[in-house]
């Protein structure tokens, strides 16, 4: 029976570790969109102080 478990465990082990990296990638593109748009928008926002233009309307 302790096989048994060792087995399972080294079967569900790759699995596991995958979908962890997994997880961890689509995470890190979601904050560095996220980042990259609110970098944008402040840039966006000076610009428009710069020229004298009206704050742009929220969405």
């Amino acid at each position: 029976m302790d096989n048994f478990w060792v087995a399972a465990l080294w079967a569900v082990t790759p699995t596991v570790l995958l979908g962890l990296l997994f997880w961890l990638i689509i995470r890190s593109i979601i904050r560095a969109d996220r980042t990259e748009r609110r970098v944008y928008a402040r840039m966006e926002a000076k610009e428009r102080e710069r020229r004298g233009l009206p704050p742009r309307a929220a969405e």
